[in-house]
C-alpha cells in the first residue's frame, strides 16, 4: 500500500509512476508509450528554459520536476519489459561523466575549460567508436531544431579544419548565398529559391558560431522583438481609430518606424 509523506523524495516518485502504471492504476497512465509521451518531454524541457530566462526559482523547481517525472515515465515503460531502470539510467550516467572528466577523477592534467571541452569531445567520440569527422555530423540528432541542428554541425565541421578564418569570411559566405538566392528569384524557379533560402539560413548559423552566440537564442529574441513593435503598432493605429487592414504598407510602415523609435529609447 502506498504511504502517504509530508515530504518526498525519488525513489517515492518511481513508486507513484509504477502505481499510476500498474493494474488498478490510471486508466489514462496505462495506455501511455514512448511514442505517444514524447511531444511532453519536449514541452516539459521548453518550460523549464522559460522558468530560467524568467529567472523564476519557484517555476523554475516545478518544471524540473515535470522533466523528472517524464524521464521516470520512460524508464518505467523500459522496467516492465525488463530492459533498464533508473537505477541504469543513473548508473551509465555517473559511469560516462567519471570517465569524460580524468582531470578530475583521474590523473589527467588540464589548463583550463578550453582543453577540457577538447578531452571531453575526443573521449566521447572514442567510446562512441567515431573515426572519422563525418561520423560526428552524422551523429548530432536529426530531432534537433533546425538552427540549433545546422549550428552543431558547423562547430563539429570546424574541427576538421573546414571552417571560416574570420568572421568576415562567414559574412561574405552569407553575402555569396544571398546573391544565390537573389538570381533563383529573378529565374522564378521555386525549387532553387528553396535550396538557395536554405543555404542561407546555414550560413547565418555560421556567422553566429563565429561570435560565440546560439543562432537559435538570437532568431527567438528577434521573434519576440518583433511581436513587440507589432503590438506598439497596432497599438498606434488604434488610436488613430483606424483598422490596421484599411492601410497601405507604406502607411504601416510608418507607424511601425515610430514603433521602432519609441523601442528603441
Amino acid at each position: 500500500m502506498f504511504s502517504f509523506k509530508d515530504n518526498y523524495n525519488i525513489n517515492d516518485l518511481i513508486e507513484i509512476v509504477r502505481v499510476l502504471r500498474s493494474e488498478n492504476g490510471c486508466p489514462w497512465d496505462k495506455e501511455q508509450n514512448h511514442e505517444s509521451i514524447k511531444p511532453s518531454l519536449i514541452e516539459e524541457v521548453y518550460e523549464v528554459i522559460e522558468a530560467i530566462d524568467m529567472k523564476d526559482a519557484s517555476m523554475l523547481r516545478e518544471e524540473l520536476g515535470d522533466v523528472l517525472l517524464q524521464v521516470v515515465f520512460h524508464c518505467q515503460l523500459e522496467n516492465e519489459i525488463s530492459s533498464f531502470d533508473f537505477d541504469d539510467v543513473c548508473d551509465e550516467i555517473c559511469k560516462k561523466l567519471i570517465i569524460r572528466h580524468p582531470h578530475v577523477f583521474g590523473n589527467v592534467t588540464v589548463s583550463g575549460c578550453d582543453e577540457v571541452l577538447t578531452n571531453w569531445e575526443n573521449i566521447k567520440q572514442h567510446t562512441k567508436g567515431q573515426t572519422t569527422y563525418t561520423q560526428t555530423l552524422e551523429s548530432v540528432p536529426k530531432t534537433f531544431p533546425a538552427l540549433m541542428k545546422a549550428q552543431k554541425v558547423g562547430k563539429r565541421a570546424a574541427k576538421s579544419g573546414m571552417d571560416f578564418a574570420t568572421l568576415n569570411d562567414a559574412l561574405e559566405r552569407l553575402k555569396s548565398e544571398i546573391t544565390e538566392l537573389q538570381d533563383a528569384v529573378t529565374e522564378n524557379n521555386i525549387e532553387n529559391i528553396k535550396e538557395e533560402l536554405g543555404d542561407v539560413l546555414f550560413s547565418c548559423t555560421n556567422v553566429a558560431r563565429k561570435i560565440d552566440a546560439d543562432a537559435e537564442q538570437l532568431l527567438t529574441d528577434a521573434t519576440e522583438k518583433f511581436i513587440r513593435r507589432f503590438a506598439q503598432t497596432e497599438n498606434l493605429v488604434r488610436l488613430q481609430e483606424i483598422d490596421m487592414k484599411s492601410l497601405s504598407i507604406e502607411e504601416l510602415d510608418a507607424f511601425w518606424d515610430q514603433a521602432k523609435a519609441h523601442d528603441e529609447k
